[in-house]
């Protein structure tokens, strides 16, 4: 199963890369979105995949297999952290384009639009 996230992982990695180098604004906030979600199942993964058991110590019960909170909660503190950055960049993605009336970045130079 590790090695199906891993793949999973890579592939979103890749596509966020690939987006965020695009000439268009809108391509890089989405890879950043995408970049994030690569971020949190790489935490995700890392902090093992393996216990079904919650994590409540019992008396009487050593080495059971349960799951890990820690990287349960990271990874929620990022999701809401990644969600206010893309909210951020689709605010400011949206009012440069109602500004200079483009999303594409070889055409947004300083001289063109100003107020």
């Amino acid at each position: 199963m590790e090695f199906v996230m891993c793949a999973v992982i890579g592939f979103l990695f890749f596509a966020a890369v690939y987006l965020m180098l695009s000439r268009n604004v809108l391509r890089i906030i989405l890879g950043t979105a995408i970049l994030s979600h690569g971020a949190h199942l790489l935490i995700l993964t890392m902090g093992g995949l393996g216990g079904e058991k919650p994590p409540v110590l019992q008396d009487g019960v050593k080495n059971a297999m349960m799951a890990d909170p820690l990287p349960q909660a990271l990874i929620l503190t990022a999701i809401v952290i990644s969600f206010g950055v893309t909210a951020l960049l689709l605010v400011i993605g949206y009012r440069t384009y109602q500004t200079a009336k483009t999303d594409k970045i070889d055409d947004l130079k300083e001289d063109e639009f100003h107020e």
